[in-house]
């Protein structure tokens, strides 16, 4: 006699719950197979830059949208993935040994920062990384003989089993599969009881210490994953560049960054591509707005900014959530149509009295 056991946690074994999500994400990626066929050279490589910053949020969404450790200094962490991976490569190291090397420094550098940062949090937490920021950027000017300083550091294309990833359809694909690979493994360890109990951490310190999580530990692996993505992204990054200067690991590379998984969705995996999205898109659609305005306004410095800045308050006021937000209210009321009651999903004014209110 044979016996078939079957527990509650079956759906969370499958990553595709049911057959709508392995057709719509087959359709996806059916989509960004053929993508260099169907789209021109231009598009192609904002859809790189994509999957670039996608790459990037991943590792921020984890660290502050499932663990609450806010970091406003992770252009350091970008930077010093695309610097490990610009000497590397020049150096004739093989790509993906760089490529490694980038995301365990990153990583390891990731820790470093912890470590002083695990006795704050909040908006302490945010200036010790902020902090930390100013000093790599400082540090990447100052090094010339090994980042170039100021002047910059020009990468080569990066070779892979004696194949150039020069152009931009290979290069394309490369970036393709590290984003597909980091996605599943975001989503792995988001079912694993270390995910599990990054989720704890994020919704009371307390609680989760007191079910017996190790607060300092968890925290610090957090941030050496989240550093370690970062650092693979920059990788990818400077190649996409062919050339890096410290300037583009500033502060307002950090707040573009965090600003990006805010919009897209603090505590979704697909929160950090559509905030990868935004963060494309937007600079596109603002250069062609300008046509449309009166020159006082279109000419205007730090009209940008100044976008950057009403958006992220709209989404504040009105869609804390972010676009996954809004995208899962606009799949139920297609799923709740005719009977969606008006009302929904107003947001409910109830407090818990937490370590995180005080």
């Amino acid at each position: 006699m044979r016996f078939i056991f079957k527990t509650s946690y079956d759906q969370d074994i499958r990553l595709a719950r049911h057959g709508g999500h392995v057709f719509w994400y087959g359709l996806l990626i059916a989509f960004l197979i053929v993508a260099p066929w169907v789209i021109d050279e231009y598009w192609l490589a904002q859809l790189t830059f994509v999957l670039i910053y996608g790459i990037v949020g991943l590792g921020l969404m984890l660290l502050a949208g499932f663990t609450g450790q806010f970091s406003i200094g992770h252009a350091a962490f970008l930077g010093t993935g695309a610097y490990t991976q610009g000497v590397l490569t020049n150096l004739g190291v093989p790509f993906p040994l760089a490529l490694v090397a980038a995301a365990a420094l990153s990583a390891a550098v990731g820790v470093v920062v912890a470590l002083p940062a695990l006795r704050v949090k909040g908006i302490y937490l945010g200036i010790a990384t902020l902090s930390f920021g100013f000093i790599v950027e400082e540090v990447f000017a100052r090094w010339e003989s090994v980042t170039g300083g100021n002047a910059g550091l020009h990468v080569k294309s990066p070779q892979l089993f004696g194949w150039s990833l020069g152009s931009g359809d290979g290069f394309y694909f490369l970036c393709l599969v590290v984003a597909v690979l980091s996605t599943l493994g975001i989503l792995n360890l988001l079912r694993s009881p270390t995910g599990r109990a990054f989720v704890a951490i994020r919704d009371s310190e307390i609680s989760a210490q007191s079910m017996g999580i190790h607060l300092a530990r968890y925290k610090t692996m957090s941030f050496a994953i989240s550093a370690a993505l970062a650092g693979l992204g920059g990788a990818l990054y400077a190649h996409k560049l062919s050339f890096i200067s410290p300037d583009q690991f500033s502060i307002l590379q950090s707040i573009d960054l965090l600003l990006m998984v805010v919009i897209g969705g603090l505590g979704s995996v697909h929160g950090a591509f559509l905030g990868a999205i935004f963060l494309i898109a937007m600079p596109q659609l603002i250069s062609i707005g300008k046509d449309w305005l009166p020159a006082v306004i279109g000419q205007a410095p730090g009209l940008q900014g100044l976008v950057y800045g009403v958006v992220l308050i709209a989404f504040v006021l009105f869609e804390p959530l972010g676009l996954y937000g809004r995208w899962l209210k606009i799949r139920t009321w297609l799923q709740l149509f005719p009977f969606y009651r008006r009302g929904l999903f107003k947001r409910q004014k109830s407090f818990t009295k937490s370590d995180r209110l005080r």
